[in-house]
């Protein structure tokens, strides 16, 4: 399967069979993502996996509880990880300066290109992935859970295993909603409709306004879905993940 077809294909994956996946095709993955672009060629991230069905179980309560954590043979953690790359430094004479937010950054969109490579080669072998993104609402607790040291931060989490569903293909915006040529263009009131009206007018929309009795799919964003209360909870209990974890030395 080329890779063009594999993206334009992509499904997020909540049911899964529970056939193992071949040991060789989960190397094929991990070695994927090894090779994702990286800053400097540091690969300040790691991958954890887990395939034992007693810990993904524990698992599974840190993902508020979604069935697919247990179902799938494997769960990749990726992880934002300045922990190796800073004992290296220090067992070569070279004293590091990567406990800034910075830093944190940096190692968070290494794990995260990391991911992207893991999710596209595990598609291209007909496998089906589902991003978690509970995976920095309970960061926290996960760091504990997977025994991070100083430096270790989980980002996100990949369910990866053989579909047990066919869903269809979920509905992305137009090119011209995200795509600036040159410059920056602000979007004027028109062209927010414009831009939104396939996405409004689809009959899921139609039926999560009716299951939800709200007026339209942005008060289902920001009053169910993402609401400014939740997002203030996790923002601060994820700040003083970073805190802990050693990244927030922004001091000269």
């Amino acid at each position: 399967m080329d890779t063009i077809k594999t993206i334009s294909e992509h499904r997020s994956i909540r049911n899964y069979k529970s056939d193992a996946i071949d040991e060789s095709i989960l190397n094929q993955i991990l070695e994927a993502a090894s090779r994702a672009s990286t800053t400097g060629n540091m690969q300040v991230y790691s991958i954890i996996v887990t395939r034992d069905e007693e810990k993904k179980k524990q698992l599974c309560g840190f993902h508020f509880n979604q069935k697919m954590v247990v179902q799938a043979p494997v769960i990749l953690t990726f992880c934002a990880d300045f922990y190796r790359f800073n004992q290296w430094c220090k067992q070569r004479d070279a004293e590091p300066g990567y406990d800034n937010f910075l830093s944190f950054m940096t190692a968070a969109i290494d794990a995260l290109l990391a991911a992207q490579n893991a999710a596209l080669a595990a598609e291209s072998f007909g496998l089906g992935i589902c991003y978690l993104g509970t995976t920095t609402y309970n960061a926290d607790k996960l760091i504990d859970f997977f025994q991070c040291p100083e430096g270790v931060i989980p980002i996100t989490t990949l369910v990866v295993g053989y579909p047990n569903e066919s869903p269809e293909l979920t509905d992305r915006l137009p090119l011209e909603a995200i795509v600036h040529h040159e410059n920056y263009q602000s979007y004027t009131a028109e062209i927010i409709d414009e831009l939104y009206q396939e996405k409004e007018n689809l009959p899921l929309t139609m039926k999560l306004i009716e299951e939800n009795q709200l007026k339209n799919l942005a008060q289902i964003f920001t009053q169910k879905r993402y609401t400014k209360k939740d997002n203030k909870y996790f923002s601060k209990s994820f700040l003083n993940v970073i805190t802990n974890q050693g990244f927030m030395n922004n001091d000269e």
